[in-house]
């Protein structure tokens, strides 16, 4: 329960700064296979939030292990189900340039096999890191030999790599256009060998074909409506009114503090985000606070609030096709 209200605020949340998120090759998207999801990362935390938005079910998330040394970031980790990596770059720093250990993932792997086997679903960055670059980076075999191992050593039937790229018009500006492109997944019980190495080709070149060589996908369509409205349709349109004039104050002011705050292309958008969450809660708790001293009731409070709630998510979603 807390997941689905968290994502709905999340499908929210997006649309403050971007103004369309497009999606193509939902039906390829597994219903219920342990799933390992492969995404390129081009635009930080941003990135987890639009698969965490886009996929239908509830997901596991990994983020780099050094997130975790700050002690308000680990205790959200550990309630959201985060599972902390560790890059090589991060321990040589670590030991001063020794060696790496190359049992760092041990536990992170036992954790992310064992969800697998209770037929989850976990969002894998492979290339390791957030960057600026166009193409694909070189991506990490650890992907491709969890999924060996959840095959062959767990033997867990049905494990399935879903390739999904994410591409943006211009990912640090307000007010553009996200797409992303569910790929042709990977069914490991029909991959014909134990080459962890091949497997990272294979993964790569199906996520590739889903990020840099994609463009932004065409919208899905506009809403068709009735000649005369119907009073649900209206209604739609008076909550998503209400929903702009509530918002968009508290909102602008988010997006204009946020862009002059960043000094790189992947703070805008998660800038944009934490910032507006924090300014439309604190214009709620204006709006509540003074109709508290002019109308002494809970019910009424209690409604202005669910009211305020309907408008942002119409808001954000009234000229879409598919209502999320």
């Amino acid at each position: 329960m807390i997941y689905n209200g968290l994502r709905w605020v999340n499908g929210i949340a997006l649309h403050w700064f971007y103004r369309d998120i497009r999606v193509t090759g939902r039906h390829m998207i597994p219903a219920s296979a342990p799933l390992l999801i492969a995404v390129n990362h081009q635009n930080a935390l941003v990135d987890s939030l639009i698969v965490a938005w886009v996929v239908p079910r509830r997901i596991a998330m990994t983020a780099k292990a050094t997130l975790v040394r700050n002690p308000l970031v680990a205790l959200v980790f550990r309630v959201l189900g985060v599972v902390p990596l560790s890059r090589v770059n991060d321990e040589a720093q670590k030991s001063n340039g020794s060696p790496a250990d190359h049992s760092r993932n041990t536990g992170a792997f036992r954790e992310i096999l064992n969800l697998l086997g209770q037929r989850g679903a976990v969002l894998i960055f492979p290339e390791g890191k957030s960057h600026n670059e166009v193409g694909l980076e070189p991506l990490k075999t650890g992907l491709a030999r969890l999924a060996l191992q959840a095959r062959d050593k767990r033997s867990i039937k049905g494990v399935t790599i879903l390739p999904l790229g994410l591409v943006f018009e211009d990912k640090g500006v307000p007010g553009t256009i996200a797409g992303v492109h569910v790929g042709e997944p990977i069914e490991m019980d029909s991959w014909p060998n134990t080459n962890h190495v091949a497997l990272t080709e294979e993964i790569a070149r199906r996520l590739r074909s889903v990020s840099e060589e994609a463009a932004l996908p065409l919208p899905e369509g506009d809403i068709v409506r009735q000649s005369n409205s119907s009073l649900k349709e209206k209604l739609i349109t008076l909550a998503a009114s209400w929903g702009r004039l509530t918002h968009q104050f508290p909102v602008r002011i988010a997006r204009s503090i946020a862009v002059k705050r960043s000094t790189d292309a992947d703070q805008p958008a998660m800038l944009t985000i934490m910032f507006g969450i924090g300014f439309v809660l604190l214009t709620y708790a204006i709006h509540l606070t003074i109709l508290g001293v002019l109308i002494h009731s809970f019910w009424i409070s209690f409604l202005y609030l669910a009211s305020l709630l309907s408008g942002a998510y119409w808001a954000a979603f009234e000229q879409h096709p598919r209502r999320y």
